[in-house]
């Protein structure tokens, strides 16, 4: 469990008694077990001295002696309190202040005798931020079974087919090669529906001549992908074809500047400025991108008010977009390796 060394070096910088992490997938990420206890708890306690032990249903305690983690488990029945079978008392906890709520931070005073909180989220989404060897491999399989999903999607096109039965295929399709989960709700929006850009697949029927927007990703070994390819069914509108061009140019833009050392918010400029110096700055609303690993958006977002810097084993997504109501809907997104030197980008699929 090298990746809780961060943590311990933590708790001795901040003289903290011990951290407790309670977000499923960084548990997971901390001791290769993962788990959805739904309402029960579960939790990783970390100690300063290195003593970690995980709260689990009792249900669950063989499957977590076959996993990676080799640390005190502390299995519960329904009708007994974690906090009992083992007890402790801390001045200092470390907890995830996002994802903690009130009820359980009320159970750990008293259960705990805890005097002081402090937060450990911002030391975890850092180590989570660079990506190692082995993510990079799981998410690169993911980026290429996107592209696969694309491939799928595009081929089914075909007038009078509704956005709904698109998405049925593709998630159909994709289970062929091994796929179980999607990274989020898969979505493909026909011609002006698109230019909403987190419209909902429904009813509405493909007709000649418009774009088609596919947004989607998968999970593969727990990793995710996340890409966005707008194809032509026939010939779009000449204003529709124009606002392709400038997204492309955007996207194609951004990513040629990655590399270490240069600020997020960089990025995302140079690509806001292209989209606004044609005109269509208003109709790009969201930031261009985003992190990417066991969730499809996690730690960091790429946006015009990040002034932290790229870093080598970064994986971020780049999603130009302008939406246009009553004409078109188009964005363009890659997943993107930081290398040592610059960028590799994971997604493959025909621009």
């Amino acid at each position: 469990m090298i990746k809780t060394d961060e943590i311990i070096a933590t708790l001795k910088e901040k003289n903290a008694d011990a951290a407790w992490i309670t977000t499923p997938l960084n548990i997971f990420y901390f001791t290769g077990y993962r788990s959805e206890p739904h309402e029960r708890l579960f939790a990783l306690l970390i100690t300063s001295n290195g003593e970690c032990t995980l709260y689990c249903p009792k249900m669950e305690v063989e499957e977590v002696k076959h996993s990676p983690f080799n640390g005190n488990i502390v299995g519960y029945l329904d009708t007994e309190s974690p906090f009992d079978l083992a007890p402790h008392r801390f001045n200092t906890l470390l907890i995830e202040s996002e994802h903690l709520t009130v009820k359980r931070q009320r159970e750990l005073t008293n259960n705990f005798n805890v005097k002081a909180y402090e937060d450990i989220d911002l030391t975890i989404k850092k180590l989570r931020n660079i990506k190692d060897e082995n993510e990079v491999k799981n998410i690169k399989k993911a980026a290429e079974l996107a592209d696969k999903c694309i491939d799928i999607g595009v081929s089914f096109l075909s007038e009078g087919v509704t956005e709904r039965e698109v998405v049925n295929h593709i998630e159909n399709e994709i289970k062929k090669y091994g796929v179980s989960e999607m990274s989020f709700d898969t979505m493909v929006l026909f011609g002006d529906h698109a230019a909403s850009p987190h419209g909902t697949p429904g009813d509405r029927t493909l007709v000649k001549n418009e774009y088609v927007l596919f947004d989607l990703g998968v999970v593969y070994n727990h990793y995710c992908s996340d890409m966005t390819r707008t194809v032509k069914f026939g010939e779009p509108s000449k204003e529709a074809r124009t606002i392709y061009d400038i997204v492309l140019k955007a996207e194609q833009s951004a990513i040629e500047a990655i590399k270490p050392g240069i600020p997020l918010q960089n990025i995302d400029k140079i690509a806001r400025d292209i989209i606004s110096e044609a005109g269509y700055g208003d109709f790009f609303p969201h930031r261009l991108g985003h992190g990417l690993g066991l969730e499809e958006h996690e730690y960091q977002d790429v946006s015009s008010t990040n002034t932290n810097l790229l870093e080598a084993g970064m994986v971020i997504t780049i999603e130009p977009g302008i939406y246009v109501p009553n004409v078109a809907g188009v964005r363009i997104e890659d997943d993107i390796l930081v290398t040592d030197t610059g960028f590799e980008v994971l997604t493959h699929y025909n621009k």
